[in-house]
């Protein structure tokens, strides 16, 4: 049986800070290849603090727009060969896809594809339980001091990241539970619904392009709250809802993502509409999807209402995975690999 005790890890052993793995689900351990790694820890490295406006224009909406069309629009030929090495490259399962393959001839097309959700990525039988966002690296963590799972302004402040004015939800979410997911570049970039729901609020809070790389968020100063990011409040506790209380799903832009694009669906991908209060939304639906580069979702959840999967939790504590997050937080902090629309949690009883 492994051994998934908290370690105190070694600042002296140099595969910390080199090597990032998570865990899939099945528990095998991965080691991650971070799309411009060693870019982005120049970028972040603490010399960084005394480059101040040149950090500010690195990652600016401007600087970030502009590598996205070098990386995304530029990168990729329209030979059907050289197509074909790229998505073999970023692991794309040409199988899931809506769209021909024939017509992903540029990278950012790839990024934003659409795939046979109803088809390749099920939807859990049981109501109560909620579902991950997007296929992601996830963490599970509470707000709680009390909690096995407390983290404390190491991914972002609370208040700053559901915004400065926002007093009242801020009480709501206060003691609360919540997950992280990390998207990938090569990975779906569509949000699907977590719960279900009405749309109480919605809003949008301007900021910076940090980078999601685990480097970068260990270097950055609470990125995901620093970073431009739009938060949609759900009401659960309504007819059809997932009665599971008041949930906020955030989506966190980062370097190379233009934005966020709100396309609620119905039913698969057909007459998307954007996001207004009153709207029902169904969980599992597609909500949104982001522009190129790498991105984050945070869903938070009230005090006492949720609780997560057992597999999530362990992972989260394994002392024989090497992660970036835990070596530069000083706490366990391990990623599990989920798929959007895959169990991610349960309403408490």
């Amino acid at each position: 049986m492994q051994d998934t005790s908290i370690m105190v890890l070694d600042p002296r052993n140099p595969s910390w800070e080199q090597t990032h793995q998570y865990v899939r689900r099945d528990g095998e351990v991965v080691t991650e290849h971070l799309f411009g790694d060693r870019l982005l820890r120049l970028l972040y490295a603490p010399v960084r603090e005394h480059a101040g406006p040149l950090f500010q224009a690195l990652t600016s909406a401007r600087f970030s727009k502009l590598i996205a069309y070098l990386n995304f629009d530029a990168a990729l030929g329209a030979r059907l060969s050289g197509q074909q090495r790229f998505l073999r490259r970023c692991g794309v399962n040409l199988e899931e896809c809506f769209d021909s393959p024939h017509t992903l001839d540029t990278a950012r097309k790839v990024f934003e594809r659409r795939i046979r959700y109803w088809q390749c990525r099920p939807m859990p039988e049981d109501p109560q339980t909620v579902v991950s966002p997007a296929d992601a690296r996830l963490l599970v963590g509470s707000f709680d001091s009390t909690s096995l799972l407390f983290i404390k302004g190491k991914f972002f402040d609370f208040e700053e990241l559901l915004g400065q004015n926002r007093r009242t939800w801020q009480t709501v979410f206060s003691g609360g539970d919540f997950v992280i997911a990390r998207l990938t570049p090569e990975r779906y970039h569509y949000n699907h619904l977590p719960v279900s729901g009405v749309v109480v609020d919605f809003y949008e809070i301007h900021g910076r392009y940090h980078a999601c790389n685990p480097g970068a968020v260990v270097e950055a100063v609470t990125p995901y709250s620093k970073n431009k990011r739009v938060v949609t409040i759900l009401q659960t506790d309504v007819d059809g809802g997932s009665r599971i209380g008041l949930v906020a799903f955030i989506e966190i832009v980062a370097l190379m993502i233009g934005g966020v694009e709100q396309c609620y669906s119905d039913r698969r991908y057909d007459a998307p509409t954007p996001i207004m209060p009153g709207m029902f939304l169904k969980k599992g639906q597609p909500k949104s999807r982001y522009r190129p580069g790498s991105s984050t979702d945070v869903v938070i959840f009230q005090p006492g209402r949720v609780e997560f999967p057992e597999d999530l939790v362990r992972n989260r504590f394994r002392a024989d995975v090497l992660s970036r997050l835990g070596h530069g937080f000083g706490i366990p902090l391990v990623e599990t690999d989920v798929q959007v629309r895959s169990p991610i949690g349960k309403r408490r009883s």
